[in-house]
């Protein structure tokens, strides 16, 4: 069933009011989605700087607005970039003077503009008139100042709040880094080196994003906290574990922080019920898979198979999943992965309704159900990951070493479960799932 409304009560909330309040979210995530491949393009920089700037406005409802780049002799901003002013200079040079850059440089976030403080922060010598720009993002990379952002007006004339200068913020730190990497092209040496550096802060700022995307899912949902951080993590690391390579593995972490982005839409209340749902309940709660994929179809995601995660996620083989019944091979690889991390967090995590299982409980009950329900290569790939940690576990008992610092706690349980299994328990687990798999047979040379 697609959601049309969710209702409690005499509360109405209309998908088209749902999807309006994260509307944002989404157009920032498309936005940082269209600027990493930009940074990585065969392209001239006059046709990246142009698409990055439309994707800009675009997130921020903005009609008018200007990219710059800095030189520093003589320093000034030279635009690059412009789009939605009626007449705009070609190209916009605005002289800075010393206490010009130290301000930009200094300036730790996205700016009003008004014609009181324009000197603050830019000269008025240059050919372009104040009055054109309503804020400014300058652009930095470390402490190197590479750029400027500056917005006119938006959309029905509508001001830039709070939201609208922090979504500015965020996006403008990729927009630094692609004008800086295009700076450094004028020294091929130096560019090598540079790039490196830069492509790591990209895919860790990406990671970064969607793990803050991950926590405004849960936000509002006080019993599922730091829900789609674990799936993410798990998801991730049983992939690891049965030997996908690392863009799957990067993927699926990325699938499992946005699989329950369609929870946004369903009602507090019923996160919080201490008893089970009812049947109308339960639907109410399993639209938020078809909800989810609505929200994420259009777009543009960097692995192509988050909408089909976040859809499919509660499948299961023996086709007693949801929305679709699918069975067996039809059920994505993908989501049958996050659809196993995902009952994992679920089962050993509280619940108004039940305690949390312990991890050897948790483990028995997945494996009781593999392979009716569950795919046996991605509940063997998590057995691998808990059987290391009991590993870590028993090493730091015999050396007397529990009180570790954080950065030494197992690497694949949330800090908030303490394994109560050895080696030996795991790997009686992991034998029960073999001879289910096998059917009991035993082979011998």
């Amino acid at each position: 069933m697609v959601l049309s409304c969710c209702s409690v009560g005499s509360h109405y909330h209309p998908v088209a009011v749902i999807k309006q309040n994260i509307r944002r979210l989404l157009l920032t995530f498309e936005a940082l989605s269209d600027l990493g491949p930009a940074m990585t393009a065969e392209r001239d920089f006059s046709e990246t700087a142009p698409q990055m700037l439309a994707s800009l406005m675009d997130a921020l409802d903005a009609r008018e607005g200007a990219l710059f780049r800095f030189s520093d002799k003589p320093a000034m901003m030279v635009s690059v970039a412009d789009r939605g002013f009626a007449a705009f200079p070609q190209p916009a040079l605005i002289p800075l003077l010393p206490k010009h850059v130290h301000t930009l440089l200094k300036t730790p976030a996205p700016s009003h503009l008004t014609f009181d403080n324009w000197g603050d922060y830019l000269s008025t010598n240059g050919n372009l008139a104040p009055g054109l720009m309503k804020c400014i993002a300058p652009l930095r990379v470390a402490s190197r100042l590479v750029g400027m952002v500056a917005l006119g007006q938006r959309a029905e004339a509508a001001p830039y709040g709070e939201e609208e200068m922090h979504t500015l913020g965020l996006l403008s730190h990729f927009v630094a880094m692609h004008v800086h990497n295009h700076n450094l092209t004028e020294t091929l040496a130096q560019r090598v080196t540079e790039n490196l550096k830069l492509m790591a802060t990209i895919h860790n700022f990406y990671d970064n994003t969607l793990e803050a995307f991950a926590a405004a899912i849960d936000f509002k949902h006080v019993n599922i906290h730091g829900h789609s951080l674990r799936v993410g993590r798990y998801a991730s690391d049983i992939a690891d574990a049965i030997s996908l390579d690392q863009s799957e593995v990067a993927g699926l972490r990325a699938a499992g922080y946005l699989h329950d982005i369609g929870k946004v839409a369903v009602d507090k209340r019923l996160f919080g019920k201490a008893s089970a749902l009812d049947e109308a309940e339960f639907r109410e709660m399993a639209d938020h898979t078809t909800l989810g994929h609505q929200i994420v179809q259009g777009v543009q995601f960097p692995w192509a198979k988050i909408p089909e995660v976040v859809r499919s996620h509660h499948e299961r083989i023996d086709g007693t999943g949801y929305p679709d019944h699918l069975q067996q091979d039809s059920v994505p690889e993908a989501a049958r992965i996050v659809g196993v991390a995902d009952t994992f967090d679920a089962m050993t995590s509280e619940r108004p309704y039940r305690r949390p299982m312990s991890i050897g409980e948790a483990l028995n009950e997945i494996v009781k159900l593999t392979p009716t329900k569950y795919d046996p290569v991605a509940v063997q790939g998590l057995i691998v990951q808990v059987r290391r940690d009991t590993v870590a576990n028993s090493a730091a008992q015999m050396t007397g070493k529990w009180a570790q610092p954080k950065s030494d706690k197992p690497k694949f349980l949330d800090d908030h479960l303490r394994c109560d299994l050895g080696p030996t328990d795991v790997d009686y687990i992991a034998s029960l799932l073999q001879h289910k798999m096998t059917r009991g047979r035993v082979y011998s040379a």
